[in-house]
């Protein structure tokens, strides 16, 4: 709940949400004022608290006070830059700080920590080594030299990032304050007295470029080394190792990606080779994807034959079965259908002589006078005696 005059962060306006910080003056955490060194770090890393903290207008508002942790707002700067040459100029390098000063938390300054590599492939082996560094004390002021292409080339080998991809990729690291590009091989008291460094942070392995001398010996000897610890399994090196190992497939897919041969330095058979090997690969891969697609099918319509099967056998011994419809009405229709499969037999003929079977009709003359019509002749016939006339 909020009291009256008083309003949720969702609910101010951008106008209501300026921070007036400017006519404050900055106290340290010892009640004393800020000196100009401080102010020059948080110049970089701007306070959690600056983003997040709501308008303070004429109203009687209360302000939000969340949790103070600064943000990183831009990569760090180079030794040259105006923002780290103030910073080193800020510094009293007069007041030393030794180690037991450093690790009490009692040094009158921010401690300036330097450390030093090729820093190739960035990885969290590095990350892990600066942020050691970055906590060995509090208000630690964490500077990174970073070698060039030319002396890594010339005192360990070839790098697979250049010189400013390593610059870059070391500035947006959250726990460095400053870099020094193109730094030497071996620190010497006017390059310490420069950058006006207090200690040097590295592992404790001793670093030599082909000489049984360590290059951090007279470091250790003034003091002034502070050791870390490397992180196991993890290095430039064995990154490098990986890529050599899977050589072959990672030329192959960069050639899938679209690069040529003279890009990856591959001559015109490999090419043709690994080509070809990722034809084939492609065929393996849709043949292996049809192979599970039928597989997937066949074991759908397994499935579903075993869900309707029992459906599918009462129906077929609902209609075939001992006591099945079709059995019923067979039962049922059996006179007709044993009519309609066997007809009935043609009737018998009436039975005569033989001689009346064998003997064709007898003939009849078309003037028979033996019949009655000749016996009506005979009964009709006058004398001559009565039609004779009288002779004279």
């Amino acid at each position: 709940m909020f009291t009256q005059g008083q309003r949720p962060l969702a609910q101010l306006t951008r106008a209501s949400r300026k921070v007036v910080m400017a006519s404050a003056t900055p106290v340290s955490s010892n009640g004393q004022g800020v000196d100009q060194h401080e102010m020059s770090g948080i110049s970089r890393k701007r306070s959690h608290a600056e983003t997040l903290m709501p308008a303070v207008e004429e109203k009687n508002l209360t302000p939000f006070t969340p949790l103070k942790k600064p943000t990183i707002c831009k990569p760090a700067p180079f030794t040259d830059d105006e923002e780290a040459v103030r910073d080193r100029d800020a510094c009293d390098y007069t007041k030393k700080i030794t180690l037991e000063m450093a690790k009490a938390g009692s040094a009158p300054r921010p401690i300036r920590v330097y450390a030093d590599g090729i820093y190739d492939l960035f990885h969290q082996g590095h990350a892990r080594q600066l942020m050691q560094a970055k906590n060995l004390f509090p208000n630690v002021y964490l500077i990174v030299g970073v070698n060039s292409d030319a002396l890594t080339h010339q005192c360990k080998g070839r790098t697979v990032m250049t010189e400013d991809e390593r610059y870059e990729a070391v500035r947006h690291c959250r726990y460095v304050d400053e870099v020094v590009p193109d730094a030497p091989w071996t620190l010497d008291d006017e390059f310490l007295e420069k950058h006006k460094i207090d200690f040097v942070a590295h592992d404790d392995i001793p670093y030599t470029t082909g000489s049984a001398t360590d290059v951090y010996a007279h470091i250790k000897a003034r003091g002034m080394f502070i050791s870390t610890e490397r992180t196991e399994g993890v290095s430039t090196s064995d990154v490098v190792s990986r890529i050599v190992k899977d050589y072959d497939v990672y030329v192959r897919r960069n050639l899938a990606r679209g690069y040529s041969a003279k890009d990856l330095n591959v001559s015109y058979i490999n090419e043709k080779k690994y080509r070809l090997q990722n034809k084939l690969d492609d065929l393996k891969k849709k043949g292996k994807e049809m192979i599970e697609d039928i597989e997937g099918k066949r074991t759908d319509l397994i499935s579903k034959w075993e869900e309707k099967s029992r459906e599918f056998i009462d129906t077929f011994l609902m209609l075939f079965g001992r006591d099945g419809r079709l059995t019923q009405y067979l039962s049922e229709k059996k006179d007709s259908v044993m009519s309609a499969l066997s007809p009935p037999s043609s009737p018998k003929a009436i039975s005569h002589s033989s001689e009346e079977c064998n003997s064709p009709p007898a003939k009849t003359s078309k003037f028979d006078f033996s019949s009655r019509a000749g016996a009506s002749l005979v009964d009709d016939d006058y004398s001559d005696d009565d039609l004779e006339p009288e002779r004279m």
